[in-house]
């Protein structure tokens, strides 16, 4: 069944609560803390302190698979603390569904913003800010809603849009699937269940695989195609740059979370969203994709360790079946949920190097968009270098946003260099990391977005 894009209600729906907001007073922190909920079904919570700055953050969430869902208003409680001890009002949902929500995420938090005002007037300054798929939700506030807000700040986000990265996503579990030998399905899972058995049976294929060189190295490709980076959990060493089995090792328990975290739980559920498949693989030459991937000297490394020939494996790759994409479902997906890289307002987007599960190269799609767009002069990008999704400090978040404050402010992008920002994190959060770098990523292996006309099957 095809969820449909929402229509827009009326202001005066927007604003009729289903159940009659509630609030309390906190003593110890000066803080007005609401809950309600909306005619969505959703759920919002807002906390505003006492001494106000004028400043509203609407923060959207990241993926929910549910059953719970709750709201939330910033990204952690220790940025949250600071943030209010700094007189921000701080306002989120959560959104009507869980799973692939975007066309009930953006109305709800647009309309938990219309919420606020009612209840605390006109705000001087509204930022949209969201981390995960949360980012997403936000650019595409930002793209589809400019005048509802001042400025976005993305963190660790889907930048890269929604066709994207679920033809990145196809990538890795099709080369699995080919080179370990598996008739499992990649796409049109019926069921939960169904995703389910497909990932623990993959999974098990890989666990097999990693006892022997050959099946690492073929590991190591599978990982090179999601721009898996080696060093992807704060809980891994960093390995050395010529360590090729650390670096593999590191991989390997990254691969195994994106089969079990997205490749087919996820997919299903968004598969049910866009009523069929959404990504395919037709057309994809599996060698040139390797060209172009961050860690194909390591996938080179192994394989020869391995003795084992990576041509063979590439054209083997490239000979397979192909998967075809539903046009029906592209479009859902496309019109919802990827960009047009045209902004009005400035957005600011941060992200780690070293992250597994939406990889830093999304950052370089979101730049392919804005300047086929000519929307450049209001886009900045950020790299933190830390291992691992979203594992921003709470000095790191804090400097972002002040950043974007005084591109708001001046008229102008300053400090945006990793030595202003590791500065006004300092001065933020002195307790926590400040690890802003230099950083340029590779190509995003799959882009689409709106901007190219060619990307569109």
């Amino acid at each position: 069944m095809r969820h449909g894009t929402r229509i827009a209600c009326t202001a005066a729906l927007l604003l009729t609560l289903t159940t009659a907001p509630t609030a309390t007073a906190s003593a110890t922190t000066g803080t007005t803390h609401v809950d309600g909920r909306l005619p969505s079904g959703a759920t919002y919570m807002m906390d505003v302190p006492t001494t106000w700055n004028g400043t509203v953050l609407l923060f959207s969430h990241g993926y929910t698979s549910g059953p719970a869902n709750p709201a939330q208003d910033a990204p952690d409680d220790a940025t949250k603390t600071l943030l209010l001890q700094q007189g921000y009002a701080l306002i989120g949902s959560s959104y009507a569904t869980t799973g692939w929500a975007v066309t009930d995420a953006v109305p709800d938090q647009l309309a938990t913003l219309e919420a606020f005002t009612t209840r605390f007037g006109q705000a001087s300054r509204t930022l949209a800010w969201g981390r995960s798929y949360g980012g997403l939700v936000t650019t595409a506030i930002a793209e589809r809603h400019p005048d509802r807000i001042d400025g976005s700040l993305s963190l660790c986000g889907l930048v890269q849009g929604g066709v994207a990265n679920w033809n990145n996503t196809l990538d890795p579990a099709f080369a699995l699937k080919t080179l370990l030998g598996s008739d499992v399905p990649l796409v049109n899972l019926p069921s939960q269940q169904a995703a389910t058995d497909a990932a623990n049976t993959l999974t098990a294929k890989v666990d097999s695989a990693q006892s022997t060189a050959q099946g690492r190295a073929r590991i190591a490709l599978a990982a090179a195609l999601h721009n898996i980076p080696v060093w992807n959990a704060t809980t891994q060493t960093r390995p050395a740059a010529t360590d090729w089995d650390a670096q593999q090792a590191n991989q390997y328990d990254a691969v195994k979370g994106l089969l079990k975290i997205a490749a087919f739980n996820r997919r299903q559920e968004a598969e049910v969203r866009a009523g069929g498949n959404m990504s395919w693989n037709t057309g994809v030459d599996y060698t040139r994709l390797l060209g172009r991937s961050s860690v194909r000297k390591e996938v080179t490394e192994l394989y020869q360790k391995a003795g084992l020939s990576l041509g063979k494996d590439l054209a083997a790759l490239n000979r397979a079946p192909r998967i075809t994409a539903d046009p029906s479902a592209v479009a859902w997906m496309s019109t919802t949920s990827s960009f047009t890289g045209k902004l009005a307002k400035p957005q600011l987007s941060v992200h780690t190097i070293g992250d597994p599960l939406v990889p830093v190269q999304t950052e370089s799609a979101l730049h392919r968009a804005v300047t086929a767009a000519g929307s450049t002069p209001l886009l900045r990008q950020a790299y933190v270098d830390n291992a691992g999704h979203c594992t921003f400090s709470p000095a790191e978040q804090l400097a972002a946003l002040h950043t974007l404050e005084d591109r708001l402010t001046t008229g102008t992008w300053q400090g945006t260099d990793p030595a202003s920002l590791n500065a006004r994190a300092t001065a933020a959060d002195p307790t926590t990391p400040t690890r802003y770098v230099s950083y340029r990523p590779t190509p995003y292996l799959r882009p689409y977005d709106l901007a190219h006309p060619a990307d569109r099957r």
